[in-house]
């Protein structure tokens, strides 16, 4: 178990690619923190179910107050704070030219903002243990080459990117880690939704002629929260099946 005893917040916890982190850090022996807006037990309980130690919370990722109780309530139930994943996302596309501003505002209060504060606040106690930690970020691979109807989309992932960098400058004399995950086309309950053909061009898109899965990033997401990935900090790692090749 290359995460025992370490203690993990999972923002946007619920499901998707955050679900399937909360579930690979528990089954490395991780103590997990499943945070969402809402219906975080679900995932909290299977933990549970399955001999895992989790909790739920919920955070509203774009309020300070919120998610300084977050930490604060990790800290008080399970005596510290290891690792953050700073999965909570949202999506809103529109070409720029149809793009209203309170598209572009909501995207980039929950994907700029809410990782600016999750950070910042785990890292305030990361820093106050003295025993160093790992922040991981979900960037995107649009975050890197864009993509179309995604204005306020990808303008959030880059600064996720730029963050990152910048936290791992400042962070690293204090044994805090930064490090951005950037995936590609990955088999979520929201691609499942989109048509048929639309699918099928997205593993076109691919060489290895497919979708990520969950479980994948998930596995990418306990690598560099491990002391495995120690040497790794303030870089952004593509998991995409080589879709940008």
């Amino acid at each position: 178990m290359k995460l025992k005893d370490k203690v993990v917040i999972v923002t946007g916890g619920r499901r998707g690619i955050g679900a399937a982190t909360c579930i690979k850090f528990a089954q490395e022996g991780a103590k997990v923190v499943v945070a969402d807006v809402s219906g975080a037990e679900d995932v909290s309980n299977k933990i549970k179910q399955a001999g895992g130690q989790a909790i739920a919370l919920t955070v509203d990722v774009t309020s300070a107050s919120s998610v300084n109780a977050m930490v604060a309530d990790t800290v008080e139930v399970f005596g510290k704070l290891d690792i953050i994943v700073n999965n909570a996302g949202i999506t809103n596309d529109a070409q720029l030219l149809k793009m209203s501003e309170e598209q572009f505002d909501e995207v980039i209060d929950v994907n700029i903002k809410g990782v600016f504060l999750c950070g910042q606040a785990a890292a305030k106690q990361m820093v106050e243990q003295g025993t160093g930690g790992v922040i991981l970020s979900a960037s995107s691979i649009v975050g890197i080459y864009g993509n179309f109807g995604q204005t306020n989309y990808v303008a959030s992932k880059w600064g996720v990117i730029g963050m990152t960098k910048t936290w791992a400058k400042e962070l690293g004399r204090k044994k805090i880690r930064a490090v951005a995950v950037c995936p590609g086309f990955i088999n979520t309950e929201m691609v499942a939704k989109m048509p048929e053909n639309v699918i099928d061009m997205m593993k076109g898109k691919s060489p290895l002629g497919r979708l990520g899965s969950p479980e994948e990033v998930a596995a990418l997401y306990a690598f560099l929260a491990s002391d495995e990935a120690g040497f790794i900090t303030g870089t952004a790692i593509s998991i995409d099946g080589g879709v940008v090749l």
